[in-house]
């Protein structure tokens, strides 16, 4: 990681812990499976560790996650909360390959993308949600790997639809910007 962390970094991660904390409450439903709904904050998340890198991914994630549950919840479900960092880290060590910033987030780094964040959806919420759910809370097997395989399915949708529409419109705007002060 040869980018330097500096005060955009900063402003990202309080702004982005800020938008996850009141996106908490911003959720859809869905009866199929218990405590668990389809959140567009997911989405912020891998915008913001997509253009920024994994440090501010998992800030983000690991604070967003656990500020809303201790402020909409009154606890903190720290079982869900390490997937959402973990989430975070994985789709932001890839940050340069998506050429967001250039103005290059094509069709190659929209695969690129969504490719990862299956990848780091599945190690979060196949994986390491329902085991630290039973390690930590001994919850049953059954209702955390439902749970799990329900909150990787959602995430998947959620920022495939509208993570890679929100990089796909700031690569032009942010592209474009990035050519204006070259030119200067």
């Amino acid at each position: 990681m040869d980018k330097k962390f500096g005060i955009k970094e900063v402003v990202a991660m309080g702004v982005g812990i800020a938008l996850f904390v009141v996106l908490t409450e911003v959720q859809i439903p869905v009866v199929v499976v218990p405590n668990t709904a389809l959140q567009p904050r997911m989405a912020v998340l891998a915008f913001l560790s997509a253009i920024f890198g994994p440090i501010v991914g998992a800030v983000v994630g690991l604070a967003g996650h656990a500020l809303g549950d201790a402020l909409f919840y009154g606890g903190v479900w720290w079982s869900w909360v390490i997937p959402e960092a973990i989430v975070g880290i994985a789709i932001g060590i890839f940050y340069k390959k998506y050429k967001i910033t250039e103005g290059g987030f094509a069709v190659k780094e929209i695969v690129l993308f969504n490719v990862v964040q299956i990848v780091a959806n599945a190690l979060a919420w196949i994986l390491a949600a329902p085991v630290l759910d039973i390690l930590i809370y001994a919850e049953p097997k059954d209702k955390v790997f439902a749970q799990g395989a329900f909150a990787f399915l959602g995430n998947i949708i959620i920022i495939a639809i509208l993570g890679s529409l929100l990089l796909y419109g700031y690569s032009k705007i942010g592209g474009r910007s990035n050519e204006l002060t070259k030119e200067d």
